[in-house]
């Protein structure tokens, strides 16, 4: 049963299936959700409508290039577009966001201007044409092509913009430098891959928006983008202002202000946030990104892990397959022993195993002194019919079975035959194994995490199956360490991921005896061995987020007075997520780098080498800021030359 009112306003509603749409509201022409009443039987089925847009609206056009068929054929129509292909004058190939239409260029006389115009321009020309849609004539049809069985032949015919020499082609299986792409990213746009990532994006948040504000009540709300420093975490952007030496930062995240949104009561929370790091670029980080960022009121760590799994499998595209849920979970002293890394990939085995027990048994009097220092461990992975390539750590030793039942390994002379049986048994080693083994700290250790992944890759590219690239691993790792030593001063501590995480409620007592040992209430999302979602409950009460400032972190809480302050007033307990969309849609595309599914990305170096930013400024431009460069004496005297 659907309730629907004012059908006049409705326009093109079709039939979709039972999920919880409703009817739409007169005056605005958009849907309005519906839900089902409580009291209803739980099995009782419902059906929704949905829009389908009307892309031609507005626009000089009667029809896309991807939508006409043979129920078109007779009709007179009208497209615009870029000129893919053409060939000899006879015909050409006209291409939109849609798809391809065949256009028939006239040989008539009585239409030689219309030859003579279409035969001339260039490809990637933009064009409109009017002309009747008719059938292919048989055995011409494209099955290939959704408009495969039509063509449309040409009455009149604009140019409305000639295209000059390319740099590249725009075709998908063109191979161009990165570089070149990115110089020229509105040519590169045209491409169907870029079109279909950054419209499946669109669909993506789109879905995102319906399932937080329409069915779970949270508020889409816009913070700040220019604010101030904040102690730790990743470097920021800083931006001048006319006050004499004072700055704003661009927002590594929204995290402070949608702790305040909290504060002052807008209880759910959510924002598709710009968020800026002052790092340079990898495959998967840029120096400005999206996240889908949330907060929520008196939850707790499963309910917004019950959250996010629902709004993924809302939004997640048909074309990958449902989700199952719930997500599996998992410590991360689980992750780093296992996997040696917070972000496992676990669609393949080949875990690292802890053998410190055996190789004590083994009279191995290096190894027995490796052992010997406090939190010393010997930890090894197993690769099934491995060929080890490449130079890697020199304490890592390599450990071969032979088909004899032998092994190899620089150990083995320091092994009897019956130890080396011992070890082959603890390692489950087959004929052709390769075995990587480690000894030593923890840091040491953690390396056959890099190796496990390293090896992955090897034997893949060998022709061994080890990773599904349909499958969908996704993973919660929680629990945390709430501070690490600081690599510059281990004597010192740092929050593992910001000083506004919750400690663990069974650990609340040792953050004023020893913090070293406090687990946090933060938690990841990890898909397929990459971190796509971070969040934690947060501290709501101000003295024990004053304390964790000043006397572990050992920072100004003068900078965070406004935070601290606020807390005093009512904050209720509350905690939330962010997940990273840039990563989370190529990893839906499968795209190895997240610059394939933004617009206009940065390079490597984090430059954008469209617009050629960043650029210089000159002195008088500066002035108003109080701002005078001091250049490095190389770059002086070549400004000079």
């Amino acid at each position: 049963m659907v309730e629907q009112r004012h059908p006049s306003a409705v326009p093109r509603l079709r039939l979709a299936g039972t999920a919880c749409w409703l009817a739409a509201c007169s005056h605005t022409g958009f849907p309005k959700l519906w839900v089902p009443h409580p009291c209803r039987q739980p099995e009782f089925l419902w059906c929704f409508f949905f829009y389908i847009p009307d892309v031609n609206s507005f626009a000089a056009r009667t029809n896309t290039c991807g939508e006409l068929r043979a129920a078109h054929i007779g009709q007179e129509v009208t497209l615009c577009g870029w000129i893919q292909y053409q060939r000899q004058g006879l015909f050409l190939v006209l291409r939109d966001f849609q798809g391809l239409t065949q256009i028939i260029i006239p040989q008539d006389e009585a239409h030689s201007h219309v030859r003579k115009l279409l035969s001339n321009a260039p490809v990637e020309s933009v064009v409109r044409v009017t002309g009747i849609v008719s059938s292919r004539p048989p055995g011409q049809e494209n099955l290939k092509m959704p408009t495969g069985d039509i063509e449309v032949k040409v009455e009149t015919a604009e140019v409305l913009n000639f295209c000059k020499k390319l740099p590249f082609e725009i075709k998908d299986f063109i191979k161009k430098s990165e570089a070149l792409r990115m110089q020229y990213r509105y040519l590169d746009l045209r491409s169907s891959q870029l079109q279909h990532n950054l419209r499946l994006r669109s669909q993506v948040v789109m879905r995102m928006r319906e399932y937080l504000c329409n069915h779970h009540g949270f508020v889409d709300v816009e913070t700040p983008t220019l604010f101030k420093r904040t102690p730790g975490g990743a470097k920021e952007f800083l931006v001048p202002s006319r006050e004499v030496g004072k700055f704003y930062s661009l927002p590594q995240s929204p995290q402070q202000f949608k702790q305040l949104l909290m504060i002052g009561g807008l209880d759910r929370y959510f924002q598709v946030a710009r968020c800026y790091r002052d790092e340079g670029s990898r495959p998967d980080r840029q120096p400005e990104f999206t996240q889908i960022d949330i907060e929520m009121s008196f939850v707790d760590q499963a309910g917004i892990q019950r959250l996010i799994e629902g709004l993924l499998q809302y939004s997640w595209p048909e074309e990958r397959g449902p989700i199952t849920t719930p997500f599996p979970s998992m410590t991360y002293e689980e992750a780093l022993a296992d996997y040696g890394t917070d972000k496992p990939d676990t669609r393949f085995g080949m875990k690292i195993m802890d053998i410190s027990d055996t190789l004590r048994r083994l009279d191995i009097g290096f190894v027995q002194n490796v052992l010997s220092y406090p939190h010393s461990t010997a930890k090894a992975i197993c690769i099934p019919r491995g060929v080890v390539k490449g130079s890697t750590d020199m304490n890592i030793f390599f450990l071969l079975i032979l088909p004899d039942g032998s092994l190899k390994s620089l150990l083995t002379k320091f092994l009897s035959e019956e130890q080396q049986s011992e070890l082959i048994q603890a390692l489950n080693m087959q004929v052709d194994d390769v075995v990587l083994l480690a000894a030593g700290d923890h840091k040491r250790c953690s390396a056959l995490g890099s190796l496990r992944l390293e090896s992955a890759d090897l034997l893949e590219a060998a022709g061994m199956v080890l990773r599904d690239p349909a499958a969908l691993h996704f993973l919660w790792v929680v629990d945390f360490p709430l501070f690490l030593p600081k690599e510059e001063n281990p004597s010192e501590l740092e929050s593992a991921h910001h000083p506004f995480t919750a400690p663990h409620p069974s650990d609340t007592n040792l953050l004023y005896s020893d913090p070293t040992k406090v687990r946090s209430q933060h938690y990841d999302l990890v898909l397929n061995g990459s971190e796509i979602g971070g969040g934690s409950i947060r501290i709501h009460n101000a003295e024990q987020q004053r304390f964790v400032l000043e006397k572990v972190l050992k920072e100004d809480s003068e900078v965070l007075s406004h935070l601290l302050e606020a807390l005093e007033f009512g904050a209720p307990p509350h905690g939330g997520i962010a997940l990273g969309l840039d990563r989370l849609i190529s990893l839906i595309v499968g795209s190895p780098s997240i610059r394939d599914v933004i617009a206009f990305p940065k390079s490597f170096r984090g430059r954008d080498l469209m617009g050629n930013a960043p650029d210089y400024v000159t002195p008088e431009e500066l002035e108003p800021y109080h701002i005078h460069v001091s250049w490095p004496a190389a770059e002086t005297e070549a400004k000079k030359n």
